[in-house]
């Protein structure tokens, strides 16, 4: 065999030239949305919150947002999160959501991933049964619930914060679809929430309508917020913005979901999973409606046809409004780890996206 094929197969490692930022990570899905959880060498964060943290990370380090989940490390759809400390001594950990227009402000998809990443990396004690993580996203404290059988995770759920209805049953003009109708709700961010049954488009919910499906809904998104003056969280102006649309349609009879959602956020994302902030925000209009009682639960799949378990916790006060707590059950699946390398001198090291 030639010299070279043998140095190959005997120096398989790259070491980096000095001054050279490596950032490695364990990259995860959860109903096919992907989750890139940042574990070392990003630059420590300043602040007494992840909020304040948040808008650190924002001022001094989005290039690296940007070069982890923009071409050519990632993609218009990759998702990311960072670990940072709680806000206070009686949760356990921080998160911070990244994605491809900056940060939001709840993502049930990566709150159910990073709690079974924990167990699986036994970041925490663990034991049979339900292993509970108390969280601090940006929008409130999260309570994850990781259930181990024999050793294994068999899924996870968790209690999201107050989500309530803004107003149901809208309706703005939007060019190209004419007067819509839709509901404004809150699940840890504000979605438009437009039901396929009450307006009349020429497109579906299946991966073949994907790009009119994102090209809708950002005209929705956009038509929606131009009049929209009630987008305002009652106690924390960071978390009032209108961070996506969601379109509702039938389930699939064959798989026995209830419902379809599929989620279009940020600057024209499609979630993969059926949104974990959307499904909290539906249980809050389905309570309104009441088309959802305590001890039922509704089974909701994503344009890949995954699947979370939405259902109601208590009911309460929220400044103006009149919340619930609600639950979401899912699955997630680790994909792979990397060491991420940025080489100074690489003209196009804080990334780019082609759509």
């Amino acid at each position: 065999m030639g010299d070279v094929y043998n140095k190959i197969l005997n120096k398989s490692n790259f070491v980096p030239p000095e001054g050279w930022l490596q950032i490695k990570t364990i990259d995860m899905h959860t109903g096919g949305e992907p989750l890139r959880v940042i574990v070392e060498g990003f630059p420590e964060l300043k602040g007494d919150s992840v909020l304040e943290n948040r808008r650190n990370c924002k001022e001094y380090h989005d290039h690296l947002r940007t070069a982890l989940l923009f071409e050519p490390r990632g993609h218009a759809d990759m998702y990311g999160c960072l670990i940072v400390p709680p806000n206070d001594d009686d949760a356990d950990f921080g998160i911070i959501f990244l994605h491809n227009e900056g940060y939001s402000t709840m993502c049930g998809h990566a709150i159910i991933a990073i709690s079974k990443l924990a167990i699986e990396m036994n970041w925490t004690i663990v034991q049979e049964g339900d292993n509970i993580l108390k969280i601090d996203a940006p929008c409130g404290r999260i309570t994850s619930y990781t259930c181990v059988r024999n050793g294994y995770v068999v899924g996870v759920r968790f209690h999201g914060v107050p989500s309530f209805v803004v107003g149901l049953n809208r309706s703005v003009a939007v060019k190209g679809l004419g007067q819509i109708t839709y509901d404004l709700a809150y699940g840890g961010a504000f979605y438009a929430y437009v039901d396929m049954a009450k307006n009349n488009f020429d497109f579906d919910l299946s991966v073949s309508s994907y790009r009119t499906l994102i090209a809708k809904g950002m005209d929705i998104k956009h038509a929606v917020m131009a009049v929209e003056k009630e987008i305002v969280h009652p106690f924390e102006e960071d978390l009032s913005f209108l961070y996506g649309t969601i379109f509702i349609d039938n389930g699939n009879q064959e798989s026995g979901s209830d419902s379809r959602n599929v989620c279009v956020f940020a600057n024209g994302e499609v979630d993969r999973s059926p949104t974990g902030s959307g499904v909290s925000g539906r249980m809050a209009i389905h309570w309104a409606r009441k088309e959802i009682d305590f001890g039922e639960t509704m089974t909701i799949e994503s344009i890949t046809g995954s699947v979370f378990r939405g259902s109601l916790v208590t009911e309460e006060d929220y400044g103006p409004f009149k919340a619930i707590i609600p639950q979401v059950a899912g699955t997630a699946y680790v994909t792979g780890m990397h060491t991420f390398y940025i080489d100074p001198n690489d003209p196009i090291k804080n990334g780019f996206i082609l759509r």
